[in-house]
């Protein structure tokens, strides 16, 4: 049988639309944020150049800058954290659970639920126990009265309290993804081993793991650049506070661009933002390049 040979100028033909589309909504924002980054500009009147002004402010003179950059690497991290858990859970559910679909999807419902609801859920469960919070009021139920929070305006403790939610969320999504990893690979694997003397344990881990490691990677990806992006839920429940102590890149560029009205500044944090969303992902492609390589 052979393959259909198709000229380049047919691939050409079927690619440009989606490579045009793809330039439009990506490249060219890029392009122009880059631009605006170089000004000082209100986003309305007269624009004046300043070169570089902006990335030096940013760089050395914000406060707000670094320590925002700092959780949401933090973010990142947390976020990665997560995936291993997520493959132990699909890894379980594939082996102990008859039917896991049900449990799968269950795990995956906070996804698709609205971050706006997910957040005035969660505010309501870190309220102070005089407005009803559920979790000090179950803080106070067990004894444990000298643990409860005003979590979400507590600069100390606001932030990991945005990591659980965070974690809670996406946790269903990476099990997903991981689970169907899993499923799509051949049970007639696991039989030739388990005739060899590899069963369980001894299976997942020179089967499961390391055919799973290319969708582990995409799992790893996706969640280290949601996580640098994160906003939505920042501004539903603190909004950057208090006193800026959840504030995150995309916040801040966010204030900056339509609070402050400095539209050059936050275009400047805007193209920081990129740049780290490139940088993360070639960092992970290289580390699990070399891992596959160290691997064969």
């Amino acid at each position: 049988m052979h393959a259909a040979k198709i000229s380049k100028l047919t691939l050409s033909v079927f690619v440009l639309p989606c490579l045009i589309l793809y330039v439009v909504l990506v490249f060219v924002p890029i392009s122009v944020a880059a631009y605006y980054s170089l000004f000082q500009w209100n986003g309305i009147g007269e624009k004046l150049f300043v070169g570089l002004s902006n990335y030096s402010t940013m760089l050395a003179h914000d406060p707000v800058f670094w320590p925002s950059v700092w959780r949401t690497i933090m973010f990142a991290f947390f976020s990665m954290a997560e995936i291993p858990i997520a493959l132990l859970i699909a890894v379980l559910l594939t082996r102990y659970v008859r039917k896991p679909n049900f449990l799968v999807s269950s795990y995956f419902l906070p996804v698709i639920l609205s971050v706006v609801v997910i957040g005035q859920l969660w505010k309501s469960i870190y309220n102070p126990a005089s407005l009803g919070g559920l979790l000090n009021n179950a803080l106070d139920f067990v004894g444990l009265e000298s643990w409860t929070r005003t979590w979400l305006a507590d600069p100390e403790v606001s932030i990991f309290a945005l990591f659980f939610v965070s974690l809670w969320q996406y946790l269903g999504y990476h099990i997903l993804i991981q689970f169907t990893g899993i499923q799509n690979i051949s049970q007639e694997v696991y039989e030739a081993a388990k005739i060899d003397g590899a069963d369980g344990w001894k299976a997942d881990r020179y089967i499961t793991f390391p055919l799973v490691v290319p969708v582990f990677k995409i799992s790893m990806v996706l969640a280290v650049i949601g996580s640098l992006k994160v906003f939505d839920m920042v501004m539903v429940m603190t909004a950057g506070g208090p006193a800026h102590a959840t504030e995150v890149i995309s916040t801040h560029m966010y204030n900056k661009t339509f609070a402050a009205l400095e539209y050059g500044y936050g275009s400047a944090i805007s193209i920081f933002l990129v740049v780290e969303c490139l940088l993360a992902t070639v960092l992970l492609n290289k580390l699990f390049k070399s891992s596959e390589d160290s691997m064969q």
